[in-house]
C-alpha cells in the first residue's frame, strides 16, 4: 500500500509540474532575486494587485464591498494620529501594525471596519523646520504627509484614506474653531493674565521646551523671563467632577492610565478655610484636607501671584526683589520666603468654638505654593507636615512647632512631625508640643474632629466642606503662526467679539520670513489683524494668537466620521458610530491628550453633537497602551562612550568586536536616540526583508504593553517561517487526492466541515483527528489573543505552531486525508491574512490554482469558527496473564461490550494476541486497561 502511495505521489508531482509550468515559472521569475523568493517583490505585487481590485483603491480589496453592507455591526479602529515629520519610526510601526491587525481581523469576523488615518499637522516642530528652510510650513508639511503615506503603504497597513484630516487644513480647523464658538458661548472661555516664558532678545514667547537646563532660550541664548500675558483658558475644571468620577466606568481601560488621569485631576475631599486678616483686609481662604490640624496653624503661605500680594508689592520693594528672584528659580522643593511684615492672619476660630481675631498668624510669600491650585494660598502646619515643618525651622529657628494630633489617646511619645491621617486631637497631657488645652476636641478621632470643626466653621460663615481639584483651567493661547486661529475680533467698544459662525473659517494668512523672529508672527500681517466689528462695524483687531495643537487632537476621532460634511464636524447619522471601540497609542499621552479628548467629548455630548449617554459620553471604550521601541545600542567598557554600528565588527552578531581596541563591545537596548546611534530605520527593514516578516517580527518580539527591545537580527527566524508556509503549498498539492490507509483504528464523525463543504459522515484515524483538533485549538487560540486577551505575540508563536502540525503530517508515515490537509492549510492561511497578508494571499493563490480552483481574495473568508472535536477512542494497556504485552486503540465503549468483541479488536494486533495460549478463562475491563487471563 505504501509503494502505491509513493507512486501516487510521483505520478501527481510530475503532471502537475508539467501543467503549471508555464504559469510558475512566470510568476516565480518575477519574485525572485539572486534565486530567492523576494518579499518586497512580493509586497508590491499583492500591493498593486488589491489597489487594482477596490473601487477606493484600498489595500484591502473587499472592504468596499464590506463597508457598503448595512446590516453589518461597526467596529472603530482608532490609532493616535502622528505629527507627520516626513519619518516613520519603529514606534509608528508597532502602534499601527496593531491597529492594522485588528482591523484586518474583525473584517474576517464580518464588521463594518472604521480604521482612519490623518495629520496632527499643527505645532512648533513644523514651524520651526519650516523657518530653517526657508518655506511655509504649510508646504513642508504636506512633503511630509505625502513621504509618511508612501512609508504606511510600503508596510501594508490598510487605512480607510477617504476618511483622512489634516488638522492644518482649513476644511478641519473651521471646526476647531466652531467647537472653541461653542465653548465661549456655554461659558467655558474666558481671558485672564498668566505667566510666560519671555525671551527678551526676540522678543517672543517661549514653549517650556525651548528653555534650557540653564533658563536660557534655544535660539538666542538670552536669559528667559517670566512675564505675564493676557491669555485664553477653556474651563475644563467644571467638568472636573464628572472626568473623574466617570473613569470608574472605563474597565477596559489599562489600571496605570486611569491612575495618572485620578492624579492629574486630583480630587480632593477637605475643608475652605476663611483666616480674617488684620487691617481690613479681605479674609485669606484656603483648601486643606485636614480640618482636623486647624488649631497648630503656625503661618499662611501665599502664592507669588496671589491678590494680597499683588496689592502689596506696588509698595515693598524687597517683596518685588524677592518675587523677580523666585521666579527664576525653578526648584520645586524651593522652601524660600518672604514674610509680610505689615499683615497677620487669625485662626478663624478658637478651641471653645468662638470667633477669633488674635491676628498673631504670620504671613509668608512662598514659591512653592501654585496660584492656580485651591485658593493660592495654604496653612502651614509645621507639627504635622513635613515641608510646613521645613519652611518653619528655616524661618522661626527659634520658634517650637505645636501639635494637636497623637497617634492614640495613651502613647507616650510622638515624632515631629507626626504626619499620619490617624490619631486623635490630643494637648500637652501627651503632646509635648501640644496646646494647654484643645477643649472639647480631646480624644476626639481625626475625621470626627475635623467634621466638627467644618461644621463650626461653616456655624460662623467662615468655612464649609468642599472639594479641590489639582487640575487647572486649560490655557490654550500659543502666540505661534503653525496653529488654528483664535475666532476673537478686539473691538475697543464692544470688547472681544466671537467671530460669526457664518465668517468661519478664519484663515490662517500666508507668511513669508519677515513675518518670524520677533514678536507674533500673526501680529504682524496687517491684512489678517486689520478687521471690522462684527458687532459694531467698527474698526478692530483680530486675536493674533493661535490655539495649543491638543485642542486640534482633542476631537479629530469625531471627525473621522464624517470628514466631507460642510454643515457640521459630525452629522447625527455618522455619530452613531460612537464612541471609538478601541484606541491604540503610547502611554506617552495617557494624560493630556486623553484628558482633553474626554473633556472635549462630554462637552460635545452635552450640546447635541453626538448621543453618548449610553457610555457617559466618553469617547474610547478600550485602550490599549503599547511599550516602547527600544533600540540595540553598542558601548565602549572602557569609557561608556556610545559606539557607531560602523566601529563594531558584526560578524558574530552576538560578539560585537570594538574595530579599533579589538575589546568587546556592550550590548544593551535603550531608547532610540541619535546620540546612542542605536535608531533603526524601518524602511530598510521592510526592503531587505519585505512588510509580513517585519510585522510578524514586531508582534512576536514582545507583549504588546511592554518594552519591544528591536532586534533586526532575529527577524531571519520569522523570515524562514514564512518561506516554511509558502513551501507548504506545494507540499500539500503534492498529496494524493484519494487516500490510502490501512482502515486501522479509524472513527466516523458526523458534520465536520472540512474546506466549506460539510460531512455528514467522515473517517479520522487518530492522527487525523489529532491534527483536525489542534487546527481548532490554535485558531480558536488565535482569535481570543487578538479580540479577548490583546496577546499578539502569541499569535505568532501559534501560527507558528498550526503550521509544524502541518509539516509533521506531510512528514509522518501516517495517511492523512488530503481535504483535512488542505483545510487545515487555509485556515492557517485566514489567522496569517490579518499579519502577514501578502505571503497569505500568495499562498492562497497558489493552493487555488494548483487545485484549478477559481483564484479569489483570501479577504473574501470569514475567519474559521471552530470547535474540537472529541475522540470515539481510547488507548488501552493490554495484559496477558499479568504481564504488560503492547497497546491498543479501539472504541471508548470497549470496556462495555462483550469478551467476544474485546477478542476481535485484540486480534487485530498481531503482537499482542500471539501471546493468547489456551482457552479464555476471564477478562478483566478498567479505563484504559484490558487484562486477559487463559488457561
Amino acid at each position: 500500500m505504501r509503494l502505491i502511495y509513493k507512486q501516487s505521489l510521483i505520478q501527481g508531482r510530475i503532471l502537475r509540474l508539467v501543467k503549471d509550468a508555464t504559469r510558475s515559472i512566470s510568476t516565480e521569475s518575477s519574485l525572485m532575486t539572486n534565486g530567492k523568493l523576494d518579499f518586497s517583490k512580493l509586497d508590491k505585487k499583492w500591493a498593486d494587485k488589491w489597489k487594482s481590485q477596490s473601487p477606493s483603491g484600498s489595500l484591502h480589496p473587499t472592504k468596499d464591498i464590506q463597508n457598503n453592507d448595512q446590516t453589518k455591526k461597526t467596529f472603530y479602529s482608532l490609532s493616535m494620529f502622528p505629527y507627520p515629520s516626513g519619518v516613520l519610526h519603529l514606534g509608528h510601526l508597532r502602534v499601527y501594525t496593531i491597529s492594522d491587525v485588528l482591523a484586518r481581523f474583525k473584517r474576517l469576523r464580518g464588521y463594518k471596519v472604521i480604521h482612519p488615518m490623518g495629520w496632527d499637522a499643527f505645532g512648533l516642530p513644523a514651524e520651526n523646520a519650516a523657518v530653517e528652510r526657508g518655506i511655509p510650513p504649510a508646504e513642508w508639511t504636506e512633503q511630509n504627509i505625502s513621504k509618511m503615506k508612501e512609508q504606511m503603504s510600503a508596510f501594508l497597513a490598510d487605512f480607510d484614506w477617504d476618511r483622512e484630516v489634516n488638522t492644518s487644513s482649513a476644511d478641519y480647523y473651521k471646526w476647531t474653531q466652531w467647537i472653541f464658538l461653542k465653548l465661549h458661548e456655554h461659558g467655558l472661555v474666558y481671558q485672564k493674565e498668566a505667566e510666560i516664558n519671555w525671551d527678551p532678545v526676540d522678543q517672543t514667547v517661549l514653549a517650556n521646551e525651548q528653555v534650557d537646563s540653564e533658563g536660557r532660550s534655544w535660539r538666542s541664548g538670552a536669559l528667559v523671563e517670566k512675564k505675564k500675558l493676557t491669555q485664553w483658558f477653556i474651563g475644563i475644571t467644571k467638568y472636573a467632577a464628572d472626568l473623574n468620577k466617570d473613569l470608574e466606568y472605563l474597565t477596559e481601560w489599562p489600571d496605570k492610565v486611569k491612575t495618572m488621569q485620578r492624579n492629574w485631576i486630583g480630587e480632593s475631599h477637605g475643608s475652605e478655610i476663611h483666616f480674617p486678616v488684620n487691617g481690613g483686609r479681605e479674609q485669606i481662604t484656603v483648601f486643606t484636607s485636614r480640618p482636623d490640624t486647624l488649631f497648630s496653624v503656625q503661618f499662611l503661605a501665599l502664592a507669588l501671584d496671589h491678590p494680597i500680594v499683588n496689592e502689596l508689592v506696588k509698595d515693598d520693594q524687597e517683596l518685588a526683589k524677592f518675587i523677580k528672584e523666585a521666579e527664576r528659580d525653578t526648584d520645586p522643593d524651593t522652601k524660600a520666603g518672604y514674610k509680610l511684615k505689615s499683615i497677620k492672619a487669625s485662626i478663624p476660630i478658637d478651641i471653645s468654638n468662638n470667633k477669633s481675631l488674635k491676628f498673631d498668624v504670620p504671613i509668608y510669600v512662598a514659591p512653592y505654593v501654585i496660584g492656580g491650585y485651591g485658593h493660592g494660598a495654604v496653612m502651614g502646619c509645621p507639627g504635622h507636615d513635613d515641608r510646613d515643618f521645613e519652611f518653619w525651622r528655616l524661618h522661626e529657628p527659634t520658634q517650637e512647632t505645636i501639635q494637636v494630633v497623637a497617634p492614640s489617646a495613651d502613647c507616650t511619645e510622638v515624632p515631629n512631625p507626626y504626619t499620619d491621617k490617624s490619631g486623635v486631637l490630643s494637648d500637652k497631657a501627651i503632646l509635648a508640643n501640644g496646646l494647654e488645652s484643645i477643649g472639647g476636641y480631646r480624644g476626639m478621632s481625626v475625621k470626627e474632629a475635623g467634621a466638627l470643626i467644618t461644621k463650626n466653621l461653616e456655624s460662623n460663615s467662615l468655612g464649609k466642606d468642599t472639594i479641590s481639584y489639582r487640575l487647572r483651567d486649560w490655557l490654550i493661547s500659543r502666540q505661534r503662526y503653525w496653529g488654528a486661529p483664535i475666532p476673537i475680533i478686539h473691538c475697543h467698544d464692544c470688547g472681544p467679539v466671537p467671530v460669526p459662525e457664518k465668517d468661519l473659517p478664519v484663515i490662517l494668512p500666508h507668511a513669508v520670513d519677515e513675518h518670524f523672529g520677533k514678536g507674533n508672527p500673526l501680529g504682524k500681517i496687517d491684512s489678517f489683524v486689520n478687521c471690522e466689528c462684527p458687532s459694531c462695524g467698527g474698526p478692530a483687531k483680530r486675536e493674533t494668537d493661535t490655539m495649543d495643537t491638543f485642542m486640534d487632537s482633542s476631537w479629530y476621532f469625531l471627525r473621522y466620521l464624517d470628514p466631507k460634511n460642510e454643515e457640521l464636524p459630525l452629522g447625527a447619522q455618522a455619530a452613531k458610530d460612537m464612541p471609538v471601540d478601541l484606541y491604540v497609542g503610547g502611554v506617552e499621552h495617557a494624560i493630556l491628550h486623553l484628558l482633553y479628548s474626554r473633556f472635549i467629548s462630554k462637552f460635545l455630548g452635552d450640546v447635541g453633537l453626538w448621543n453618548g449617554k449610553d457610555v457617559r459620553k466618553e469617547p474610547f471604550k478600550k485602550l490599549i497602551t503599547q511599550g516602547m521601541v527600544h533600540g540595540k545600542t553598542y558601548t565602549d567598557p572602557e569609557n561608556g562612550r556610545f559606539l557607531k554600528p560602523d566601529e563594531v565588527d558584526l560578524t558574530d552578531p552576538s560578539n560585537p568586536i570594538i574595530k579599533k581596541s579589538g575589546e568587546t563591545a556592550l550590548i544593551s537596548f535603550e531608547k532610540m536616540s541619535k546620540s546612542k546611534y542605536n535608531g533603526a530605520d524601518p524602511g530598510e527593514c521592510i526592503k531587505k526583508y519585505g512588510a509580513d516578516a517585519t510585522r510578524a517580527h514586531m508582534l512576536f518580539s514582545a507583549p504588546i504593553s511592554d518594552v519591544l527591545n528591536w532586534n533586526e537580527d532575529q527577524i531571519a527566524g520569522t523570515d524562514r517561517w514564512l518561506r516554511r508556509v509558502i513551501q507548504l503549498s506545494e507540499r500539500i498539492l503534492e498529496v494524493p487526492d484519494t487516500k490510502v490507509g490501512s482502515g486501522k483504528n479509524k472513527s466516523v464523525f458526523k458534520n465536520i466541515k472540512l474546506n466549506d463543504k460539510v460531512y455528514e459522515e467522515l473517517e479520522f484515524n487518530e492522527d487525523e483527528l489529532k491534527l483536525y483538533n489542534e487546527t481548532q485549538g490554535y485558531v480558536q487560540g488565535i482569535a481570543k489573543s487578538i479580540e479577548v486577551d490583546f496577546s499578539f505575540n502569541t499569535i505568532i508563536s501559534d501560527m507558528m505552531k498550526l503550521s509544524n502540525a502541518i509539516t509533521t503530517a506531510l512528514n509522518s508515515k501516517s495517511d492523512y486525508n488530503k481535504e483535512l490537509l488542505v483545510d487545515s492549510y487555509r485556515k492557517l492561511l485566514i489567522c496569517m491574512s490579518s499579519v502577514t497578508p501578502a505571503t497569505a494571499e500568495e499562498c492562497w493563490e497558489r493552493l487555488a490554482n494548483g487545485q484549478e480552483r477559481e483564484v479569489r481574495s483570501i479577504f473574501h473568508e470569514s475567519f474559521p469558527e471552530c470547535q474540537p472535536i472529541e475522540s470515539q477512542t481510547e488507548s488501552y494497556n493490554v495484559f496477558i496473564n499479568g504481564k504488560h504485552k503492547g497497546t491498543i486503540v479501539a472504541s471508548k465503549t470497549l470496556v462495555e461490550e462483550g469478551d467476544d468483541a474485546v477478542l476481535k479488536e485484540v486480534s487485530k494486533y498481531d503482537d499482542i494476541s500471539s501471546h493468547i495460549t489456551g482457552s479464555i478463562k476471564r477478562i478483566i475491563r478498567k479505563p484504559k486497561l484490558i487484562s486477559i487471563i487463559s488457561k
